[in-house]
């Protein structure tokens, strides 16, 4: 079988629905396979895919896995030389997943292709992300990506042709099954972020590529499969730490921690700052302050 399409579901019935929707018409050229794996969804997901979708092979967790682990569990029984990992909210465009396996079947070293992520109004998102790095951190990555477009791409720039990036965005990327095994797929101790960075890092320690292709293009209803709160912005820096962790030397990540924390500060004061400016009127403001405060707090009480 040519390609395996792989979708973590957690409580998302009608983006799954939609995402499935647009899987059956835009890939009508290669023998494929659907898996879903839900994370203990409690809004009549898997109800919807017996009913809608019978020949989906569905895997039921009773618990919350998170997002390596489930799709570890669809990589020991996909049957594709490829595996299409797609988000929920994710919509493909016709010849999108065409593009991205036609690219890979020419280029065996290439272990991951992605393409452009598109906003529901047509608008580019950034679809790729770079390691991160003293430079990355410390910087205004948007002041990186405008200096140097080729090493930081970018939506504001219009590529043409394919380009080697670090790693790619998760909403949709299409994973030859051979690297997987090469690095045993994610690494389970990610629950939400950072599970593509660091399968990207572990391949391109074993010599394979990553690829974007700036003309496959996906629409991505940014954010919708997430929540937005306190507790994902925690979770997001406790990835990054792990990551950091994980691939860098003990002073290399006591340094690059600082860097955040310190960024984190003076992003906190700012917030406060503007609360105090516009007299605590602005609700959205009061929010990023409290959530930046969180953090400063668990920094603190080294619970990060």
């Amino acid at each position: 079988m040519d390609i395996s399409v792989i979708i973590v579901n957690w409580n998302t019935k009608e983006l799954l629905e939609k995402c499935l929707l647009s899987v059956y018409k835009t890939i009508n050229f290669c023998d494929y396979e659907v898996i879903v794996v839900d994370n203990a969804s409690s809004d009549g997901s898997v109800e919807m895919l017996t009913r809608k979708f019978p020949h989906v092979i569905t895997i039921q967790n009773t618990t919350n896995r998170g997002f390596g682990a489930a799709n570890n569990q669809a990589f020991a029984v996909m049957k594709g030389k490829y595996a299409l990992l797609l988000n929920t909210d994710a919509l493909l465009t016709d010849g999108a997943v065409n593009k991205l396996w036609l690219f890979a079947e020419a280029r065996p070293r290439v272990a991951i292709t992605c393409g452009q992520l598109l906003n529901a109004d047509g608008s580019k998102q950034n679809s790729v992300a770079a390691f991160p790095t003293l430079l990355t951190l410390a910087t205004n990555i948007s002041l990186l990506e405008y200096l140097f477009p080729r090493k930081y791409p970018s939506k504001r720039y219009e590529h043409k042709e394919p380009l080697e990036v670090d790693s790619a965005i998760g909403a949709c990327m299409l994973i030859r099954k051979r690297a997987l095994d090469e690095v045993s797929g994610f690494d389970e101790r990610y629950f939400f972020f950072f599970e593509e960075t660091d399968l990207a890092y572990a391949l391109r320690q074993k010599g394979w590529q990553v690829y974007h292709l700036p003309n496959a293009f996906i629409y991505h209803l940014q954010g919708q499969s997430i929540s937005h709160d306190a507790r994902s912005r925690i979770e997001f820096y406790r990835s990054r730490y792990q990551f950091l962790q994980k691939w860098y030397n003990r002073p290399r990540y006591l340094m690059l921690r600082a860097v955040i924390f310190l960024r984190l500060l003076f992003s906190f004061f700012l917030n406060i700052t503007s609360v105090i400016v516009t007299a605590g009127l602005a609700g959205h403001r009061r929010k990023r302050a409290r959530i930046y405060f969180q953090l400063l707090c668990m920094h603190i009480k080294n619970q990060l």
